[in-house]
This record gives C-alpha cells, sequence and structure tokens, in this order.
C-alpha cells in the first residue's frame, strides 16, 4: 500500500516548467510552400498552361498545398505538447493537460495531430519523386509521356487522399471499428491513382526506343521496388491484418520499400539526369551502373526479408531477439546492406572522380523535351535572354521538329 501510495504521488507530480522556445519549426517549411505556389502560378512562361507544365512542377505544386494544409496541425500539436510540459513567461507558470488523461486530456489526440501531419508527409516525399520519374522515363524511352492530363490530374488525387487516410496509422489504439473501415477504404483508394501512375509509366516504355543510360535504371528500379511497397501497404490498409502486423517488421518492409526504395532511387536518377545541367559534366556512366546494380540488389537483399520476419513476429524497435529464432533473415539482411553500402561508395567515388576531371557535355546530352536544356549548362543566374514562348509540354521536341523542317537541316528528335 506504501508503494501504491508512491506511485500514485508521482504520477500526479506536474513536470518542471520549460523555458519559452520556439513552438513554430515548421514556420520555415510553410514559408517555402507558399513561395513554390505563388511562383507556379504567376511566373509560367508565355504560353504555359497548366497542361503544359512540366510534370515535375505539378508534383512541388500539389506537394506545396499539402505542406500548407498539413503543417499548421503538427505546429499546433508541439504547441499543446509544449504547453502541458509547463512554460514559463514572463514569470507566469502556463500548465495544460491536452494529452494527460490523468487530468482529462487524451493521449489519442496528440497521435491525430500528429499523424494527420505525419502521412501526407510521406505523399511530400514521393511526389517530387512521382514528377522525376515522369521526366526522366519519356527522355530516355524516346517518347512523349502517355496520358499526360491522367498522370498531371492523380498527382492532384493523390493530395488530396493523402489527407483522408491518416488514422490508419491508429488502427490499434481502440478506434470505431467503423472508423477503421473508413480509413480502410480510404487508404485503398489512394491506390487507385497511384496505380493510374504505375500504369501510365509502363505505357510510356511500351513500344519505346529503350536507353539505359543510368538515370534510366534508377527509374526502373523506383518502378519496381515502389510497387512492391504499394501491394504491402493495401495489406496493411486492411485493418484486421494491420491488427496482427503492427509494430513488427513487416511494416519497416513497407515503409522502406515505399519511402527509401521510392525517394532515393528516385532522388538518384535526377541526380544523374540533372547533374549535366548543374555542373557542364556528366557523371561516369560505368561507375554509375556499379551504383546502381549494388544498391537494387542490396536494397531487396535487405528489406525483402523483413516481410517474412514481420509475418512471423519480430517486433520492430526491439534491438534484439531470442537465439534460434531469426537469424538467417537478420543475417541476410545484414549482408543486403553491406552491398547497399558498397554501392553508395562507388557513387560517392564517382562524383569525386567526376569533379576532379569529369567528361564535358553540351546543353542538351540527353535530348531531353524541358526547357531548362535549352540554356547553357551550368545555367547563367539569368536564366534566359528572352522570355521563352511554349506551344506544348515539350517545348524542346517542338524546336527540333520545327529545325529539323528547314532545308537541309537533320536535326535529331
Amino acid at each position: 500500500d506504501g508503494l501504491r501510495a508512491a506511485l500514485d504521488a508521482g504520477s500526479r507530480k506536474r513536470p518542471r516548467p520549460l523555458d519559452p522556445v520556439d513552438p513554430h519549426p515548421p514556420a520555415s517549411s510553410l514559408a517555402g510552400a507558399i513561395n513554390f505556389i505563388v511562383t507556379i502560378q504567376n511566373l509560367r512562361t508565355r504560353g504555359m498552361s497548366w497542361t503544359r507544365m512540366p510534370l515535375f512542377v505539378w508534383t512541388i505544386y500539389v506537394f506545396a498545398w499539402l505542406l500548407m494544409a498539413t503543417l499548421p496541425t503538427l505546429s499546433a500539436g508541439l504547441t499543446m505538447l509544449l504547453l502541458d510540459r509547463g512554460i514559463s513567461i514572463g514569470g507566469w507558470d502556463v500548465q495544460t493537460s491536452f494529452f494527460d488523461a490523468s487530468q482529462g486530456g487524451s493521449a489519442v489526440l496528440y497521435q491525430h495531430a500528429f499523424w494527420f501531419f505525419g502521412h501526407p508527409e510521406v505523399y511530400v516525399m514521393a511526389l517530387p519523386a512521382f514528377g522525376i520519374i515522369s521526366e526522366v522515363i519519356p527522355v530516355f524511352a524516346r517518347k512523349p509521356i502517355f496520358g499526360y492530363k491522367a498522370v498531371a490530374f492523380s498527382t492532384v488525387a493523390i493530395g488530396f487522399f493523402s489527407m483522408l487516410v491518416w488514422a490508419h496509422h491508429m488502427f490499434t489504439v481502440g478506434l470505431p471499428n467503423s472508423l477503421n473501415a473508413f480509413f480502410m477504404v480510404t487508404s485503398m483508394a489512394v491506390a487507385v491513382p497511384t496505380g493510374v501512375k504505375i500504369f501510365n509509366w509502363l505505357a510510356t516504355l511500351w513500344r519505346g526506343n529503350l536507353i539505359f543510360e543510368t538515370p534510366m535504371l534508377f527509374a526502373l528500379g523506383f518502378l519496381s521496388i515502389f510497387t512492391i511497397g504499394g501491394l504491402s501497404g493495401i495489406y496493411l490498409a486492411a485493418f484486421p491484418i494491420d491488427w496482427q502486423v503492427h509494430d513488427t517488421y513487416f511494416v519497416v518492409a513497407h515503409l522502406h520499400y515505399v519511402i527509401l526504395g521510392g525517394s532515393v532511387f528516385a532522388i538518384f536518377a535526377a541526380l544523374y539526369y540533372w547533374w549535366p545541367k548543374m555542373f557542364g559534366t556528366v557523371l561516369d556512366e560505368r561507375l554509375g551502373k556499379w551504383h546502381f546494380w549494388l544498391m537494387f540488389i542490396g536494397f531487396n537483399v535487405t528489406f525483402f526479408p523483413q516481410h517474412m520476419l514481420g509475418l512471423e513476429g519480430m517486433p520492430r524497435r526491439v534491438y534484439t531477439y531470442s537465439n534460434g529464432e531469426w537469424e538467417g533473415y537478420n543475417l541476410t539482411s545484414t549482408i543486403g546492406s553491406w552491398v547497399m553500402g558498397i554501392g553508395l561508395l562507388f557513387f560517392a567515388w564517382n562524383v569525386e572522380r567526376t569533379w576532379r576531371k569529369g567528361k564535358r557535355v553540351g546543353n542538351d546530352p540527353w535530348q531531353a523535351d524541358t526547357l531548362e536544356w535549352y540554356v547553357t549548362s551550368p545555367p547563367p543566374p539569368h536564366n534566359f535572354d528572352d522570355v521563352p514562348y511554349v506551344t506544348s509540354a515539350r517545348p524542346l521536341y517542338d524546336l527540333r521538329r520545327r529545325l529539323r523542317e528547314k532545308d537541309g537541316y537533320r536535326a535529331p528528335l
């Protein structure tokens, strides 16, 4: 009884008030999002209607609106958490209990505040990756993107649905099953516009004149890896299945296939693709292919076995496990992580080698279609001497076609 009384007394002790700190770290992200939105809406070049914008710009536009819609909720949750801890302002101690159940608050409220930002944040990382892939694949397939408007509008649909799915992270906290069912349906629905993108990319590849340079390899790697992550996400969207695998390594595998395998492979595709424009040199193709294959093989060897670990019940966030249970899968993951790390060393070697003695290239080494490839490499501070006028989503292709039609000039398309 004495121990129980001491524990009860300890649980009622209020935390020491904190010194005032800035409760709004998302402010800089909000400012950046506003900058993107205003720039895209007001500073497009002549003739560039919404259906003539590069698809990468479409994804940045929606990603900026997602930040605008969700970051205030995160900021509010952080402020409420700060006030719960206690804060001293001008000698006045401010103490609240938004999330303290013993004082009438609810910790689930904080989960809602966090995940309303936290799941759209997944698409904040994924949408620019989608835009990168939508730029790289048509260039190296030597075809226009299949279904431009469908790809563009599916970006908007993904942004909309991403704000209706946050509680699928909370299936195990005791929400009513009717609410679980709603979030299960919306979580599955977001796969529809994502599938539109996947199939349009595949249709762009179909019967294209494929060129397997390093940017294209990373784009294809993204396609396969992100698709696996999306398929495992459909299982997790069903809350009876989520109850079984929540906080296991199945979730770890899904997360890495979507975020690491998706975003990181797209980032490397972008680096190899836009490096000539940024620096006027091209990264070494031989080292780039070594980098890709080691990363791709190492990634799958690392994270695919974790699906099985999760199905067998291995919990995440636990640093060890009993002998005789999961050594084989974990050893395989460890070997894969080393292979992936060696691949990253090849990338570092490639950057260092290119920086010292990289091959100089022209303004448009890939025969790309968007306006950035028209200016010099690296681009001048002012970009264009004259503001360009565009008539389609592929302005450089149009320019090459007009040159081709002139007497005796055979410009490659």
